[in-house]
Formats: structure tokens, C-alpha cells, sequence
């Protein structure tokens, strides 16, 4: 069984805040990692043979996340489509990253880690919405985890401070961005739902 005792605080590149990274050792595996989620009170994300703690969100950024799960789940009802909450895991195949996005989409059956039947590997459309400790990693290398995944269509990255919102979807020549401030809606035409801006951060006013 794993030990969460292995783990000190220090900075890693993307988080300007201090985290929780393992010891010297650097060697984790995919099973230990999963021996750690069960025990742990807190997420982690799992890459190369390492172990994140993941940054708690502050009241905005899980108000934030909470309404886009609300109203895409509204809009999805009696489509073969699902959204889930920041407690669903996903995992990279194509680089092995395991991580938990703020919201998740996937349509028709989830498809499961051969290593693991807890980790989902198809979404169609991931959220994740960035605080200033995580915006650097959110928009840059996690980025490029996610666009690795076979199945996804669209990537949505929600400035938390906001209203800012950068929509990433996947076209036949590769990946296109769009950005999107106050008083614009985002076409999710992958998942055929929309989603206005001001809507959106109205829910964080009330956190």
C-alpha cells in the first residue's frame, strides 16, 4: 500500500504557488498512484513516474465550474451525450497523464484505462478553469496532454478573473483557438450547445 508521507512541499513549473511533489525516490507507479487516490483526501495528477497534489480551487473558480456542468447538462438531457464534475478522472494514453479536468463531456459509453476501470479515455470536450497559479500549465503543457487524446473535439479554458474564455477545438489542418469577453456566446458546436460568457461568471458574482 502506498505512503502519503512520501510527499514534501515544492514548487513544479506552471503553479506559482507551492504544491505537494514526491520525494527523491521519482519512480512512482501507474499502481501506486492509484493506491494513494484511494487513500488520500486530496486529487493528484500522475505523469512519468511522478505525483502532483492538484491546487485547491478557490469559491469563484468552483462556482465557475459548477454552472458550466449545470448548463451543458441541461442542454445535453435526452442526448446520448454526459457531463461530469471535476471528480471524474481521466487519463492521457498517449503520454499517461492521469488528471481530473473541471468538467468533462463524453458522448455514448465511456471507454476505461486498461490499468485502471476508474479513469475515463474518450471525452469529447474537457473545461478547465485556471486560477494564477495554474494558468501557465492549464494553457500550455496540460494543453498539449489533452489534444493528444483521440477522441476529444474541443478544449475550453476559463480564466477564473475573467470574462475571458478560450475556446481549442480540433479542424481537419489541427487545432483552432477562439476567444471569446463579456457579452459573447460560445457555439460547443461538437456538442451542439452554447454557453454565454456573462452567464457564466454571474455564477461566480454569487460565490
Amino acid at each position: 500500500m502506498f505512503s502519503a508521507q512520501r510527499f514534501v512541499d515544492a514548487p513544479i513549473p506552471g503553479y506559482a504557488q507551492s504544491v505537494i511533489l514526491p520525494a527523491p525516490r521519482h519512480a512512482y507507479t501507474f499502481e501506486e498512484y492509484l493506491d494513494l487516490e484511494e487513500i488520500s483526501g486530496i486529487r493528484h495528477e500522475y505523469y512519468r513516474g511522478e505525483i502532483y497534489a492538484m491546487a485547491g480551487g478557490t469559491p469563484e473558480h468552483a462556482a465557475i465550474a459548477a454552472a458550466i456542468t449545470m448548463m451543458l447538462g441541461r442542454q445535453l438531457g435526452g442526448t446520448s451525450c454526459r457531463v461530469y464534475s471535476s471528480d471524474l478522472r481521466v487519463r492521457v494514453l498517449a503520454t499517461g497523464l492521469a488528471t481530473y479536468p473541471d468538467v468533462t463531456v463524453i458522448c455514448g459509453p465511456s471507454e476505461r484505462d486498461p490499468n485502471s476501470p476508474t479513469h475515463v479515455t474518450n471525452p469529447k470536450l474537457v473545461v478547465e478553469v485556471s486560477s494564477p497559479s495554474t494558468a501557465d500549465y492549464d494553457r500550455g503543457e496540460k494543453l498539449l496532454h489533452y489534444q493528444q487524446i483521440p477522441s476529444l473535439k474541443a478544449v475550453l479554458l476559463v480564466d477564473h478573473l475573467g470574462p475571458s474564455i478560450d475556446l481549442w477545438t480540433r479542424t481537419a489542418d489541427g487545432w483552432h483557438k477562439e476567444h471569446f469577453d463579456a457579452g459573447q456566446s460560445i457555439g460547443l458546436a461538437v456538442i451542439a450547445c452554447t454557453l454565454s460568457v456573462d452567464d457564466v461568471y454571474a455564477a461566480a458574482r454569487g460565490a
